[in-house]
């Protein structure tokens, strides 16, 4: 059971997935603090110094009433809220990691495209006979099927 787990594990795709996955995990790591610390302050800055993490909304007062400033302070008065300034970084950092794979993707397709060259058409290999309607290959000089002379056609 173990050696049939080691080439479980040691299979190319499997090794595949998992490098992916922690690349995938820093790419995030990096997309966030990008949307975090670079997009979002000028955005705010540009919205009248609306910071989005403290965007909330009370659904319920905690044990201290508020207002709140911020969503650390209503959190630790133990109020319910609704954390649409959240939201709005995590759909923010949605687009991002969209757009960068979407260019990935786009840079791999053209790097195959380059590689493979243009497309070639593939010969027919068979026709159709003029008589009977049938397939039959391209060399043949009489149909197999009807026994026309297809030279003459």
């Amino acid at each position: 059971m173990v050696k049939e787990f080691k080439e479980f594990i040691m299979r190319g795709n499997v090794v595949d997935m998992a490098v992916g996955i922690i690349i995938g995990a820093a790419f995030g790591a990096i997309v966030n603090s990008l949307v975090r610390d670079v997009i979002m302050p000028p955005i705010g800055l540009a919205l009248g110094r609306v910071d989005f993490t403290n965007l909330f909304v009370v659904l319920r007062q905690g044990e201290l009433p508020g207002p709140y400033i911020s969503l650390a302070d209503a959190q630790a008065a133990g109020a319910v809220t609704i954390n649409y300034g959240i939201f709005i970084n995590t759909v923010i950092i949605f687009i991002v990691v969209a757009i960068a794979v979407f260019l990935l993707i786009r840079y791999i397709n053209r790097l195959r495209r380059q590689t493979e060259g243009p497309e070639v058409e593939a010969t027919p290999t068979t026709k159709e006979c003029p008589y009977c309607a049938s397939t039959i290959p391209v060399k043949a000089v009489r149909c197999p099927n009807c026994t026309s002379d297809l030279k003459t056609a």
